[in-house]
């Protein structure tokens, strides 16, 4: 599988991005799925349901199953907080997973950044950031200690996924073929 993270302070559009990325990507062919880093106490379950019930009786794991989907919760109870290696390994095979968050671990990452936020650029620290995705121009990025990184419009998604495709080498329909 291949992996590519999506990095920025809060308010960048990060999330605003992958949901756009994520049709883009399937529209060529391309199967995808996401990790998201949550904030310490997020829940997906809803109290008084049989599954949050179990977990609070002190069960390890939870697995809800439909028709429609499946979902496995596993309480974390006192063990630390897994690594990305370790949750990308509960993943089924698929062409490309976007991380969004982790922004600190050693994946490749696309910054996303915008002038307004008020922030400094992640790439000024990290050289796995393969590119900025801005909402205007960067004239940093060319002045990186590790060296230029290119700047993609933001609001181009076909244009992130052309560079997604060459820059990790995904084999992928072109923006003007229609996936089967």
């Amino acid at each position: 599988m291949k992996i590519v993270g999506l990095a920025g302070w809060s308010g960048s559009g990060k999330t605003t991005l992958v949901c756009k990325l994520i049709p883009a990507l399937r529209r060529r062919g391309l199967s995808v799925s996401t990790v998201k880093h949550a904030h310490h106490n997020f829940d997906v379950d809803t109290p008084g349901k049989d599954s949050y019930e179990h977990r609070q009786a002190g069960a390890t794991e939870v697995l809800v199953s439909s028709g429609n989907r499946w979902a496995l919760m596993h309480e974390l109870r006192d063990e630390p907080e897994p690594g990305i290696d370790a949750l990308l390994e509960k993943l089924a095979p698929v062409d490309l997973v976007i991380i969004e968050g982790f922004k600190r671990e050693g994946h490749q990452k696309l910054e996303v950044w915008r002038r307004s936020v008020g922030k400094p650029l992640l790439a000024t620290e990290d050289p796995r950031i393969l590119a900025i995705c801005s909402d205007g121009p960067v004239p940093e990025a060319d002045k990186l200690p590790q060296g230029p990184r290119p700047v993609l419009d933001l609001n181009d998604t076909e244009a992130i996924v052309d560079f997604l495709v060459e820059e990790l080498g995904l084999k992928a329909l072109s923006a003007t073929e229609d996936a089967v």
